[in-house]
C-alpha cells in the first residue's frame, strides 16, 4: 500500500471532545492520500473552556466550527450531529473519502455505511480506542503515533539532535498479531517461482482484513515496515516494483 496524492474531495469532520488540537497538521498529510480536504468541520460546546485549543485551530487550518449544547448533563450531543452531516455529505454525492477523528466508539455504525457505498473512511483516534471502531474503519490511524513520528522527523532534520538509530529502532516495535498479519496476507498472496509476492498485492489483503495503518507502528511506508522484519526480505526490480520474500 505505497500512497500518492488522490484528486477526490475529502471530508474531515472532527469531534472535539474526543480529540487533540494537536494532533490535526499530520492528520490533514495522512488524508492527501484520498484528495484534497475541502470539507473540515469540528464539532463541541464551545462554552466548554476545555475545547479552547479547537477554537484556536479553527483560525489557523480553516475548520468551520459547529456548536452543539449538552443536552443533557454529562453527555454530549456531538456524535448525533456529526452522523447526520456525513450522511447528508455522503448522499449529495460529491465527497470522496472521509476522515473521522475521534475516539469515541459511538461511530463504528457510520464507518461501516460510509465503505458500504464504496468510500473510503479514515479514522484518527488514540490508542483508547474501542476495537469496533478501528476495525469499521478503512484504515485507522493512532494520531499519537502520528505525532511522535513528526516530533522525531523534526529531530531528525535538526542537526543538534540527529538521528539515533538504536533509539528510532526501540521505538519501532511489531507485535506478533501484526506478524501474524503480514504472514498470512503474504501466504494468500500470487507467488513467482522464487517465492516472492508483490509488495502492492499483500498490503492489498492485509488492508481486507485488517484496517491496520503501518504508521502506527512507527514506518511510513509499507516497504519499511517489511525490510525491518526479519521473517521478510524485499527486492525492488528494475521496473520500481517492489516484492518481498518470507524467510521464515
Amino acid at each position: 500500500m505505497e500512497h500518492t496524492p488522490g484528486g477526490g474531495n475529502v471530508a474531515l469532520l472532527i469531534d472535539a471532545d474526543n480529540a487533540s488540537p494537536n494532533s490535526i497538521d499530520p492528520v490533514l498529510t495522512v488524508l492527501a492520500e484520498l484528495g484534497t480536504v475541502n470539507i473540515r468541520r469540528v464539532y463541541g460546546n464551545w462554552r466548554k473552556q476545555s475545547l479552547k485549543g479547537w477554537a484556536d485551530m479553527t483560525l489557523k487550518h480553516g475548520i468551520e466550527p459547529y456548536q452543539q449544547f449538552d443536552i443533557t448533563k454529562g453527555k454530549n450531543a456531538t456524535d448525533m450531529r456529526m452522523t447526520i452531516d456525513a450522511m447528508d455529505l455522503l448522499f449529495r454525492g460529491r465527497v470522496t473519502g472521509f476522515g473521522i477523528l475521534s475516539s469515541d466508539s459511538d461511530f463504528m455504525p457510520l464507518a461501516m455505511r460510509i465503505r458500504q457505498e464504496g468510500l473510503p473512511c479514515y479514522g484518527f483516534g488514540t490508542d483508547r480506542t474501542p476495537e469496533g471502531f478501528r476495525q469499521a474503519c478503512s484504515r485507522f490511524i493512532d494520531v499519537q503515533a502520528l505525532v511522535k513520528a513528526q516530533e522525531s522527523a523534526a529531530q531528525d532534520d535538526d542537526p543538534a539532535t540527529g538521528s539515533d538509530p538504536a533509539r528510532d529502532a526501540a521505538s519501532k516495535t511489531v507485535d506478533q498479531q501484526l506478524l501474524h498479519l503480514l504472514i498470512d496476507a503474504y501466504n494468500a498472496a500470487k507467488r513467482d517461482e522464487r517465492g516472492y509476492a508483490s509488495l502492492s498485492e499483500v498490503g492489498q489483503r492485509a488492508g481486507n482484513r485488517s484496517s491496520f495503518d503501518t504508521r502506527n507502528y512507527g514506518y511510513a511506508r509499507l516497504s519499511d515496515l517489511f525490510e525491518a522484519v526479519p521473517n521478510f526480505q524485499t527486492e525492488r526490480r528494475e521496473d520500481g516494483q517492489i516484492f518481498v520474500k518470507r524467510v521464515r
